[in-house]
């Protein structure tokens, strides 16, 4: 017999509280935090899914293993063991820990790029393509055309469009000096990409002589839609299916704050001895030592546990099935989102709920906004706020208007997905109500970090 019942699979040994707030306070709370969720206090937040990123709860062996941290400055047994859970499922020579992943990021784009240069990827997510922009390169996404209709049903939306990378990589020969792939792809609704589409990019990349990497932030989700929707792949284990995946890559930065189950953290690991060479240098310069690259022994050895513990079966399909038991709630009320549900997100397409209200007065962010509003919910806007900011400091709308809500890794139960459907049919009935936002304070670069808005009408619901 086969039970329908989501069960998380572990037992709650500690628990936090979480303050109820009521809908006047949240409204005060929106008006000085300038309409931004990011500027609001934690502690007024009901429901967190402003993002899985270090967000998770740790498990007893991590603690454990925690209690075991050597804080030697210099080659401290905790960055051997890191070291060695991240070879297991990378298989890659040199690995370096950065405190979390844009510091990888920062770091290959300094030792890597220049002026001029093209970065191809899937779809970069906000603080890589703010690095490769940093860095005077062109941030290049290349998605399939299904990974820009939220509709459209496709088993691996993630994946890189090949013949566009093709081309990229023939017309630019001296131009592109390494290519992305991003599993999950985050900014495309979490899709996973496929094996086969990994393994033609990096037969396209050997053709013409670039090196891939992986943005690997969740390595472990993607492995598991490989071994649910691939065909051939669903009796290998996700360990298996995920040293498979690296097998293809030449390197690969990581937030390990997502599929490293940890609070802080990440690493940059490479094959090149040159180029591992000047990123040391630039870890040293700007992380730590290289044996502790910017983290407590002691974060190593939370890593090392969660790496793999992120690769345990159990986890993984209770992880993916609480997510699309979400989305198909979602989907059967009614509201348009992303499909099929991605791994650690349920992404909301607000430009389809919302078209009453036009690009420039960003129907995502106004959305999310709503949603704390009226249910205490923190999501994240991914639409013309976060990606409609051009490199010459022009403006565009964002191919797409998403909402994110983000799940932080084994936090919180079943009851509160079911008040997360409670709120948002609630959102959804009011929203022929719902008015739009502007920008009223804005940063040059990650303006949703730190904008500031206010409604364009009197209120954000009417």
């Amino acid at each position: 017999m086969e039970f329908k019942t989501i069960i998380e699979p572990f037992r709650i040994k500690a628990v936090e509280p979480i303050r109820q707030t009521t809908r006047q306070e949240r409204r005060q709370a929106l008006r000085e935090a300038g309409h931004n969720l990011f500027l609001l206090r934690a502690e007024d937040v009901l429901i967190d899914l402003l993002t899985d990123s270090g967000t998770g709860a740790m498990s007893s062996h991590q603690w454990a293993g925690m209690m075991k941290g050597d804080e030697s400055y210099a080659g401290a047994r905790s960055f051997f063991r890191f070291e060695e859970a991240v070879q297991k499922i990378a298989g890659l020579e040199h690995i370096l820990p950065t405190h979390q992943g844009r510091a990888a990021e920062r770091i290959l784009a300094r030792c890597l790029l220049k002026e001029g240069d093209i970065v191809p990827n899937n779809t970069h997510f906000d603080t890589t393509r703010a690095n490769i922009e940093a860095a005077g390169a062109t941030a290049l996404d290349l998605p399939i055309a299904e990974g820009r209709q939220p509709r459209t049903e496709h088993p691996f939306k993630g994946n890189i469009d090949l013949a566009g990378l093709e081309r990229v990589l023939r017309e630019h020969p001296d131009q592109v000096p390494v290519v992305f792939i991003t599993i999950t792809n985050n900014s495309g609704g979490g899709q996973p990409v496929s094996m086969a589409n990994i393994r033609a990019a990096s037969e396209l990349c050997q053709k013409f002589g670039v090196p891939l990497f992986l943005d690997a932030c969740r390595f472990a989700e993607n492995a598991w839609f490989i071994k649910m929707r691939e065909e051939g792949y669903g009796e290998s284990t996700p360990m298996e299916i995920a040293r498979e995946m690296f097998s293809y890559a030449q390197g690969a930065t990581m937030s390990a704050k997502k599929d490293g189950l940890s609070n802080i953290g990440g690493f940059l690991a490479l094959n090149d001895d040159t180029l591992a060479r000047r990123c040391k240098d630039e870890l040293i310069l700007t992380e730590g030592f290289p044996t502790y690259g910017g983290l407590a022994g002691y974060d190593l050895e939370a890593l090392a546990v969660g790496l793999i513990e992120a690769l345990d079966e159990d986890y993984l399909r209770y992880r993916v099935r609480s997510v699309s038991y979400l989305g198909e709630r979602l989907i059967d009320m009614g509201v348009p989102i992303m499909r099929p549900p991605g791994g650690h997100a349920i992404y909301i397409d607000a430009a389809e709920l919302l078209p009453h209200i036009p690009a420039h007065q960003y129907p995502a962010w106004a959305l999310s906004l709503v949603l704390y509003l009226e249910g205490g919910i923190r999501s994240v806007e991914i639409g013309s706020v976060m990606f409609g900011i051009q490199p010459d400091g022009t403006e565009k709308p964002a191919d797409m208007e998403l909402v994110r809500l983000a799940f932080p890794r084994r936090v919180y139960t079943q009851s509160h997905v079911d008040y997360l459907v409670e709120v948002m049919a609630h959102v959804h009935s009011l929203r022929d109500r719902i008015r739009g936002v502007r920008i009223t304070e804005s940063p040059k670069v990650l303006r949703h970090f730190s904008a500031r808005f206010e409604p364009v009408e009197d209120s954000l619901v009417l």
